[in-house]
Order: C-alpha cells, then structure tokens, then sequence
C-alpha cells in the first residue's frame, strides 16, 4: 500500500469517526452536515481525500491579548495578532446554520454594553476588537499526484471559488471570496464587552451574512455537480479497465468486423474483374462485327 493509500484509509477513518460525535477543532466538534455530501463526492474518487472542511459559519468573537515582543534593536512592541484568538480570545456566538443567526446579540449568554455616544475613544496596537465575520465553504484536499490536483483545482476554479490554490504535497484548498469581516466594538479595561454599533446595524449586518449563507449554498451545488461531472465521472471513463469477460467479448466483435471486411474486399475484387472479362468479352464481339461488316 502506497503512503497516500494509507494516509488516506486514516483520514476516512477518522472522518467516520467524526461523523458520529467525534471532537474536531472547530467549536461545534463535528464535520458540517452541509460538507458531506461534497466530501463523500470527493473521497469516492481513488486519488483524493478531504483533510479538513467547514462549509460556511457566522462568528462573532473577541480578539486575544496582544503580547510586547522584543525587536531585534531591543526595543519593546506590540505583537499584533489581526483577526486572531490568540490568548485570551473566545467566541461569543458562532454557527454553521443560517436559522440559528437572528438576534444572536439578545442571547442571554452574550452582554453587550452599548456606548454610541460621540465620546473620544483611544485605540491602539493593544486594543481587543470584537469581530463580526462570514467565511464561506473552505475545503482541504490531499490528491495522489499533481494531475488529479491540477484537475480538482481546475474544475473548483472553473465555477467560481477563485481563491482556490494548490500547495506542497498536491494540497487543494477549495476557497470563495465572500467573506464579510466587520468590527463592531471591543473589550475594554474591565472586560466589558463594549458594541460601537447599534442593533439596527447589527440587524443589517446579519442580515448581509444570511445572505452570504445563501449564496454560499448556492456555489456549492454547483461545485458538487462540477466535481461529479468532471473529476469523478471523468477518470471513471477514461481509466476504467475492462473486465476478462468484456475483452473476450471485445475481440471476437473485432475478429467478426475483420473477416467480415475480408470477405467485403473479395467480393469488390471479383466483382471488378467480371467487370473487366464482361468489357473485355464486349470489345472482341465489337471487332469481330466490324470485321463482318467491311467483309460483306
């Protein structure tokens, strides 16, 4: 067995695994239901199989301490974690169902202070962000070799996830850009959860990521379809090897066309020469009439 073989029965394993309550990185703890129609697809084909997988979430969640770093001049700053948990972060409120995300901010295990007024307000490098975020389908594939990951990153580029890429060891990371990403407060002193924005923004701005779950759903029945159409149907026709019964079968239909052709050949050849004696026979008659003729 090859070493993308066995990597692979240990990835399926683990995915069965998964599929029935095993704890995975992701808050929720299993694979998105959404994903495995699409991850079965892909892991039917001999040369693929899903590494990891999320089909789309809405997350709001509280950066992580920014930790004071020391520069190679000895100098004291801040290591900015962008969009990070880092230490420190958590989620508020996250969710794989675009039926659970209305008035996620009326939870009863989310307080949310509301400060609106026009008050100055100092942010720096050390500031913890609340941020509101949308990330569609992202989708990990190891493939066997470089032509079935040029295939599947081909296919998944083709209909529209343009931020698809392949990386060392013919790793396909099958990504969409439309992703929303909005800061609407922060943490402050007191780890108070201070919102900048109101709920008619915060209305909107769910709203905007309903939406994205729709079109997200959208592109990836189209991804599925291209997949099945494209990658699986198509090596299933190109390498399929036939069977000893269907090459039996195969070279007595071959061994029947070539006698039959024989035969269709030395038919025409007699044919033409009858032809040949017929003219032949028809030009002596036609001298010898001439001959008569000139002698009477």
């Amino acid at each position: 067995m090859s070493d993308f073989d066995k990597k692979k029965q240990y990835l399926l394993k683990e995915i069965g695994l998964n599929s029935t309550g095993k704890i995975d990185a992701s808050p929720k703890g299993t694979i998105d239901e959404l994903c495995m129609p699409l991850i079965c697809l892909i892991n039917s084909h001999h040369d693929m199989v899903t590494t990891s997988s999320c089909s789309g979430r809405l997350s709001v969640f509280v950066e992580g301490r920014k930790e004071a770093v020391t520069d190679t001049n000895g100098a004291n700053r801040d290591q900015i974690k962008i969009g990070a948990k880092g230490d420190g972060g958590h989620w508020l409120f996250v969710s794989h169902e675009k039926n659970e995300i209305r008035d996620w901010w009326k939870r009863e295990d989310i307080s949310l202070i509301y400060r609106l007024d026009p008050e100055e307000r100092i942010y720096d490098s050390k500031t913890r962000y609340i941020l509101f975020k949308y990330e569609p389908l992202i989708l990990h594939v190891k493939c066997r070799d470089f032509k079935s990951a040029s295939r599947l990153y081909s296919t998944a580029m083709g209909c529209g996830f343009r931020e698809s890429g392949i990386g060392a060891n013919n790793n396909v990371a099958i990504r969409i850009s439309i992703k929303l990403d909005i800061p609407i407060g922060y943490l402050d002193v007191d780890d108070n959860l201070v919102c900048v924005v109101g709920e008619d923004y915060l209305k909107m701005a769910t709203k905007l990521a309903h939406d994205r779950f729709l079109e997200n759903e959208r592109k990836m029945e189209v991804l599925y379809n291209k997949i099945k159409d494209e990658v699986v149907n198509y090596v299933e026709k190109e390498e399929r090897k036939e069977t000893k019964e269907e090459r039996k079968e195969r070279k007595i239909r071959e061994g029947l066309a070539r006698r039959a052709e024989v035969r269709k050949q030395k038919e025409e050849k007699k044919r033409l020469k009858q032809l040949e004696v017929e003219k032949s026979t028809d030009k002596e008659d036609t001298l010898k009439e001439e001959k008569d003729l000139v002698a009477t």
